[in-house]
């Protein structure tokens, strides 16, 4: 593989990019010694505009400067079909010509192209987000070939094909793991830093790490269709994806200009002074108004990615600023979706081997996900060998549970139905701790071994671990109403919104049911985020405000139906993700109205009563467009303190 061009720095900086400002400096310095000072009788002296006798050696960095100035803004009209702004400093540099104000354009060529280069520079540090994106994908992996692992470039891997990933390496596709066990760290994927353990049958991410184990992989998705790919996809789109702010930016930009010629015009009939006309051309050129908007845009978005927070532009960031409702999905958003054992009961005088065992012997071929769940349950206790249980034939009781008859025994785990049928340990303690249970909205289920009560189980959707701080964290960024939407019954759902923090919920609900909902909060003027796994609640999604995908990792629809995805299903990101929005969106405020608008318009209004020459405007501009983007760059570090 060849070696890749070496690009040629000084002082850290490409010299392809300030090679043309550092020839245009040494002109500069060069004519104004000649001009000046020496003043040499073979160049020729003219007088200029107010009178001066002046030399005419700075005309040629002012041509050589103007020229990369008047092709900048050609190139821009032809682009976007229209007369841009940069055609104003063009105007001025002809003006300086034909004023034989020399050192003026020179000087006023010199800093918009400094200012070019400085910005690009500081872009350049904005978007290397996406660069770093780009540098997790790995260029080679094991690919298997006639029953042997060879070393090829991921660009000869198709779907289908095996690969092998060793410890201490990044996975390159996205793909199932068929033979293997591993830690991986996906935290360039999803934000998270723990290690997450993977088996057979599961997922992987390209640009993941194998912190430990040997694994072979399936590839299902590559290139652009991956997680990763899609990120960075993304992420690049994103300064394209304009909010309101930027719209009415734009807008006024267009009224701007116009009304720049106006005053131009005014000033040259009041004053007949070309000089301060050419001030005003200089200065109203609306670059930082440009920038405001995508240096914060792409510094935010590339943040967010880090964090495992998939934003989708300036609108995205806009809608998340001004949410002050939200909505939740209850399963897999605020509990995990999947159930687990919450409680047990063991009635006084049945040992713990007996009544895990009898559990053990019903459930133990269930393929019901409580069953699973309480078989998982029992694994986990260590109480009993369960493969030391016999296989037992067994019998589903509808709306009631499972029944299995073994060695002449008949065991049961069913609901409170089955006390119908009981002849001992239906006591005051069994009682109390079914109803107990229900109020919490569990699926409560009792033991029963020849129609003798031997305990109780129950099992529930459990909720995220600091469920109840995120929802206070949300209040303390302006999100007040906050409701939980479920098709779950009352019970369960009052349960888990009691254990949640969430004051309000809507029970027994359809899917369309849902966008009932969501389209009543909006009536009276809510702006609503709807949170949701991103599959079931796509329509919902797409309806609200803003809609939030939880576990886009291993979703496409996620991605695809929300503006906002949070790569893992740790919803503790969430408050992060709004509160970096939400800075993200007064820092595009900060750029359009105080760097932009402001300076703008006050440096037209001081440059057409003469108090800045076209120099001092050209450094106010170039001053302004600078100071967006450092002010925008702030974002690539900013963290949430809670």
């Amino acid at each position: 593989m060849a070696d890749k061009k070496q690009t040629k720095k000084l002082f850290g900086l490409d010299l392809n990019v300030i090679w043309y400002p550092l020839v245009l400096v040494l002109l500069i310095i060069i004519g104004l010694v000649l001009d000046y000072i020496i003043k040499p009788s073979w160049i020729p002296r003219v007088t200029n505009y107010e009178g001066h006798d002046v030399g005419t050696f700075l005309l040629i960095p002012l041509i050589f400067g103007g020229f990369r100035c008047t092709k900048d803004a050609v190139e821009a009209t032809i682009k976007k079909k229209k007369v841009t702004a940069g055609m104003l400093v063009v105007l001025s540099l002809i003006g300086c010509i034909y004023c034989a104000e020399y050192a003026s354009g020179a000087l006023v060529a010199f800093m918009m192209i400094i200012g070019e280069v400085l910005e690009d520079i500081t872009m350049m540090k904005t978007q290397n987000a996406v660069a770093e994106l780009v540098k997790l994908v790995p260029h080679k992996c094991r690919k298997l070939v006639d029953g042997q692992f060879v070393e090829v470039s991921i660009k000869k891997v198709r779907k289908g094909d095996i690969i092998q990933v060793q410890t201490g390496e990044k996975i390159a596709v996205d793909g199932v793991i068929t033979k293997g066990n591993a830690a991986i760290n996906e935290a360039s994927i999803t934000g998270e830093s723990m290690p997450v353990d993977k088996k057979v049958g599961d997922e992987v991410f390209v640009g993941t790490l194998n912190e430990s184990g040997v694994i072979e992989v399936q590839t299902e998705k590559l290139g652009g269709d991956t997680v990763l790919g899609k990120i960075i996809n993304t992420v690049k789109s994103a300064q394209d994806q304009k909010g309101n702010a930027q719209k009415v930016a734009d807008k006024f930009s267009e009224v701007f200009l116009p009304l720049v010629l106006l005053v131009c015009v005014i000033v040259w009939f009041a004053t007949h002074n070309l000089i301060r006309v050419m001030s005003v051309l200089v200065i109203a050129c609306p670059c930082a108004l440009m920038l405001a908007t995508p240096t914060v845009v792409i510094a935010a978005v590339g943040n967010a990615a880090k964090k495992g927070i998939l934003v989708k532009g300036g609108d995205a960031i806009e809608a998340s600023a001004k949410i002050n409702a939200i909505c939740f999905d209850k399963t897999g958003t605020i509990t995990k979706g999947v159930p687990a054992v919450t409680e047990k009961y063991i009635a006084p005088g049945v040992s713990e081997e007996e009544y895990y065992s009898a559990i053990a012997i019903a459930e133990k071929n269930s393929s019901h996900p409580l069953g699973k769940a309480i078989m998982k349950y029992v694994n986990a206790s260590g109480k009993i060998d369960v493969s030391a249980i016999p296989n037992a034939e067994y019998e589903m009781l509808v709306g009631r549970g499972v029944r299995t008859s073994h060695d002449g025994n008949v065991y049961e785990v069913s609901n409170k139905k089955c006390l119908a049928d009981a002849k001992e340990g239906v006591t005051d303690e069994v009682n109390a701790f079914i109803k107990n249970n229900e109020s919490k909205g569990r699926t409560t289920m009792l033991v029963v071994k020849n129609a003798k009560v031997l305990g109780g189980i129950s099992v529930a959707d459990e909720i995220r671990e600091n469920i109840k701080t995120t929802m206070q964290q949300f209040k303390k960024l302006g999100i007040e109403h906050i409701v939980m939407l479920t098709g779950d019954n009352e019970y369960t759902a009052k349960a888990i919104c009691d254990e949640a923090g969430i004051s309000e919920f809507k029970a027994n609900l359809l899917p369309e049911q849902k966008l009932d909902a969501i389209k009543d909060l909006q009536a009276k003027g809510y702006k609503v985020a709807m949170v949701g796994d991103g599959v079931n609640d796509a329509p919902a999604l797409v309806l609200a405000d803003l809609g939030i995908a939880m576990g886009g990792a291993g979703t496409d629809v996620a991605i695809e139906s929300s503006k906002l995805t949070l790569m893992s299903d740790n919803i503790a990101m969430l408050p992060t993700a709004f509160a970096l929005c939400q800075r993200a969106y007064h820092m595009i405020l900060q750029n359009i109205i105080i760097f932009a608008v402001i300076v703008n318009v006050v440096g037209v209004f001081l440059s057409s009563l003469g108090f800045l020459n076209p120099i001092a405007a050209a450094i106010v501009h170039n001053a302004s467009s600078i100071f967006v983007v450092l002010n925008s760059s702030r974002m690539l570090t900013w963290k949430y303190k809670g």
